[in-house]
Order: structure tokens, then C-alpha cells, then sequence
């Protein structure tokens, strides 16, 4: 019931009284034309609430930040009584919107919302809540929709980063560690260079060519570029409007960006990940991007192992990764602690420090720190 409701109530009491009192057939007139109003309301919105059908979908399910999709909502009201055009109350990526629009009679009614996706993460796009309304807008009625409320997931965007370069041996290959090839395979010889172990030397081809010449061995396939990622929850947002959402999709991004990066140089590539949703992404081609993306996208940041303890876990994978890319919204002495173990165990590093307050003097010793360990260290801020 709405406001408009009682006036018209008392507004029946006030004739129904005067009627009664001074027997005008003017007041009685009034009278059942107000009792007939109310009835026709009440009657008029309990038979459409049964007889109104509402549908939802969406045009993509899937789709990268920043790009819009299309909401489509489609009504029929089967009823022979007319009520006012429902109020829906929409649960967007953006936040809630209320609209309305008159359903079709006998036949369906579409319409079209164009839908922004500002922010990574699986977002509600539909109808949350919907009233019917009779069309003298006396009662107000709420009507399940039925249907759940469609989602779509909102996928991180990458953009170009400059490539991290293993460690560089000998032979030109980007290798991380001493044992660099199979010794239980010879492949081919090359020439003497200074500084090869003699026991390399092709003694007898030697002689034969009279030129000192040295076994090459089968190299092992390419080592791996780690990217570790802080999927923890984020610091550094306070104060800052939308500042959660905005470090969520930037350290998505990063990762995203660093991960095609690597693999369009033809590096293998491994992203663990140790949110809420675990899992791991391992690919060696750029076309394996799209399944990062949904497992980015799904990532809630929130839980989760804490990120230092993650960096000691991942030191038993330094035997054959070559680069190591760590991202993180936080930088103190236990995350220093962490990178600089895995510069020693050999592999080059890359620190994406992801923050609204690059200049900020406490991250200047611990920035001091890494880069004396030959880190290099980046500042990402969230646009």
C-alpha cells in the first residue's frame, strides 16, 4: 500500500459518512466510486502478479574491463487489466539503477540496456528486485523474478610491458642454473672459446681438424619465467575512491601483461596462484592467454596464503625458472627478505610494486635494498 492509498481511504470514509449523515446521492456517487477504485487496484494487481512474465539475458557473458555488454529484459503481461509499468531495480557492475518500461499485451516486449564493466571479476548484471504497481498507483507489490540474476565475468586487459631476460651463459641461451646442459647427450662440437673446462675438448676431431674444438650437449628446453602474484588482500586503498576495485584490476593486469609478454618471446610460463581460489596457469604459447584471463577474473583477492609465505614456498622452484616477476600491493621487510632469497638462488627478478603512493618515503630503503641485490623494481599506479 502506498501513500496514495490512504488519501483515497479516507477519502471513502469522508463520503461514506457525509452519505450516510445527509443522504446526497452526490456523496453516495463518490462513495462506490472509491470502493470500486480500490477494488479494481487490488484485484487488478494480484491477477497480473501472477500472470506477468518476466525473462533476462545477456548479449556476452564474458568481456574485457572497459567494454560494454547488453542487458536484454523481456515482459508480457497476460492479464486483461492494466497496471502501471513495473519498476525493476537492476544490481549492475557499476552499482544499482532503477528503471521501468510499459510490458507487452498478449505478446512479448523487449528492451535493451547497454551494460559498463569497469572493474575485474564476475559481476550480477540483472534484475535484483521488481514492483508492480496498479495503474492508480495505490498498492505496491513486490514479484519474484524467477530467474537468477545473470552474471558477467569482466576480464583483465593487458598492455605492453618490456620483456625480463634470463640469465645469459655461454652459449648466448638464456639458462638459469650451472647445469645448463645434458651431459648424457652430445649434440654437436663448436669451437674453443676461453674460459670452456678442458674436459670438453674434442681431443681426437681435435687433432684431425687441427683446431681445438669442444662437445656441445643438448640444451634443456627453455626455463620457465615465474610470476608471482599477490592474490592476498590488497593494501594501500584508503581514502582513495573505488581504490579496492582499481588495485584489484591493475594487479590482474600486470600479471596478465607480463604472462603474453614472455610467452610471445617463446618463454614458458607460470603463474601459481594462492587466493581463495587456488590453481596454477602454465602455458608456453600467447593463445593460452583467454584461460589466464577467467582464472584472473575469478580471483576475489581477498584470503588466501599471506604473500611472504608464499615467496618461501616458491624458492624450491628456482632450479629451473629463469626470470622471476613478482607483483605486490605491499613492500616491507619480510617481502624484501623473500625476493632477495630468490635473486641468490639465481634466477633474474622483477619486483611490480602496484601503489597509489609511489613516493611514499618508507618503500625508499626497502626499493635501496633490492636493487642492490640486482632487483629490478617497477611502480605500477592504478589508473
Amino acid at each position: 500500500m502506498t501513500s496514495r492509498f490512504f488519501i483515497a481511504l479516507c477519502a471513502l470514509t469522508v463520503s461514506a459518512l457525509s452519505a450516510l449523515s445527509l443522504g446526497g446521492r452526490v456523496f453516495y456517487l463518490a462513495s462506490w466510486a472509491l470502493a470500486l477504485m480500490i477494488l479494481y487496484s487490488l484485484a487488478s494487481l494480484l491477477i497480473s502478479s501472477h500472470l506477468l512474465s518476466v525473462s533476462q539475458s545477456l548479449d556476452d557473458v564474458k568481456a574485457e574491463r572497459g567494454e560494454k555488454t547488453r542487458l536484454s529484459i523481456t515482459l508480457q503481461n497476460r492479464s486483461l487489466f492494466p497496471i502501471a509499468p513495473p519498476e525493476m531495480i537492476l544490481d549492475l557492475p557499476e552499482g544499482e539503477n532503477t528503471l521501468s518500461f510499459e510490458p507487452g499485451f498478449t505478446r512479448r516486449k523487449t528492451a535493451g540496456f547497454p551494460i559498463f564493466l569497469p572493474h575485474v571479476g564476475v559481476a550480477a548484471a540483472g534484475i535484483k528486485t521488481m514492483y508492480l504497481r496498479d495503474i492508480f498507483h495505490l498498492f505496491r507489490m513486490k514479484k519474484r523474478v524467477g530467474q537468477k540474476t545473470p552474471q558477467v565475468v569482466v576480464l583483465p586487459r593487458p598492455f605492453d610491458v618490456e620483456k625480463l631476460q634470463s640469465a645469459q651463459r655461454d652459449d648466448g641461451r638464456a639458462l638459469p642454473n650451472q647445469t645448463t646442459e645434458d651431459i648424457t647427450a652430445p649434440d654437436d662440437v663448436r669451437a674453443f672459446r676461453q674460459g670452456d673446462p678442458m674436459k670438453r675438448i674434442h681431443w681426437k676431431l681435435s687433432s684431425r681438424k687441427r683446431e681445438l674444438l669442444v662437445r656441445r650437449f643438448e640444451l634443456p628446453a627453455p626455463p620457465d619465467t615465474l610470476v608471482l602474484l599477490d592474490c592476498f588482500d590488497p593494501i594501500g586503498f584508503e581514502g582513495v575512491p573505488d581504490g579496492l576495485s582499481r588495485l584489484k584490476d591493475t594487479l590482474t593486469e600486470t600479471a596478465l601483461a607480463v604472462a603474453r609478454m614472455q610467452m610471445e618471446g617463446g618463454n614458458p610460463v607460470r603463474l601459481p596462484l594462492y587466493g581463495a581460489r587456488t590453481g596454477e596457469f602454465k602455458a608456453d604459447r600467447a593463445g593460452s592467454l583467454s584461460l589466464l584471463q577467467e582464472e584472473l577474473a575469478y580471483q576475489i583477492f581477498r584470503g588466501g596464503e599471506p604473500f611472504d609465505k608464499v615467496l618461501h614456498v616458491e624458492l624450491r622452484r628456482m632450479r629451473r625458472t629463469g626470470a622471476t616477476i613478482v607483483i605486490t600491493t605491499r613492500l616491507d621487510a619480510q617481502i624484501v627478505e623473500g625476493v632477495k632469497h630468490i635473486r641468490r638462488s639465481g634466477p633474474s627478478v622483477r619486483f611490480y610494486l602496484v601503489t597509489f603512493n609511489p613516493e611514499a618515503p618508507q618503500y625508499e630503503q626497502y626499493v635501496a635494498q633490492l636493487q642492490r641485490h640486482l632487483v629490478e623494481v617497477c611502480y605500477v599506479t592504478p589508473a
